[in-house]
C-alpha cells in the first residue's frame, strides 16, 4: 500500500500495430499458397486477416515466434529494431514475410489480465532500470 497522497500506479502500456505481408522476388515461385501483398494484420493480440484471404500455418508458424517481440519498443541497435524479413519456412521457396510496425496502441493492465500491478520494486523492474542494469 502507498503512502497516504500518493497516486496509483499508471496500469498502461503500449504495443505497436504490426502489418505481416507476403514478398517475393519477381519471377519466383510461391511455394505455400500465398500471393504477393497477402497480409494479416496484428493489434494487440487480435490477428485479423482481409475478408476472403488464407494464410498457411507453416508461414505463420516461421513468423508467429518474432511478433510479440516486434510489438514493442526494442533498442535502436537491437536486430528486432532493424530486421524485417522472415524467410519462408518451405527451403526451396524464395518469398518472405516482411514485418512493418504500423502504429502504436495503448491497453490497460487491468483489461488484460486479472492479477494485479505488482508494487514498484516487488518482482517489477522500471522502463530504465533493466537496461541500466545490462
Amino acid at each position: 500500500m502507498g503512502s497516504l497522497g500518493s497516486s496509483p500506479p499508471v496500469d498502461t502500456f503500449q504495443l505497436y500495430d504490426l502489418r505481416v505481408e507476403v514478398i517475393c522476388p519477381p519471377g519466383e515461385r510461391i511455394l505455400c499458397g500465398a500471393k504477393e501483398g497477402d497480409h494479416f494484420i496484428l493489434e494487440g493480440e487480435m490477428l485479423h486477416l482481409p475478408p476472403g484471404q488464407a494464410f498457411s500455418i507453416y508461414s505463420l508458424g516461421a513468423v508467429l515466434p518474432l511478433l510479440a517481440a516486434k510489438q514493442r519498443v526494442t533498442h535502436p541497435n537491437d536486430w528486432m529494431s532493424t530486421d524485417a524479413e522472415v524467410a519462408c519456412p518451405d527451403p526451396n521457396c524464395k518469398s518472405r514475410l516482411r514485418i512493418l510496425r504500423t502504429g502504436v496502441r495503448t491497453f490497460s493492465h487491468a483489461e488484460v489480465t486479472v492479477l494485479p500491478l505488482a508494487p514498484q520494486g516487488y518482482g517489477q523492474a522500471s522502463a530504465g532500470s533493466a537496461l541500466a542494469a545490462a
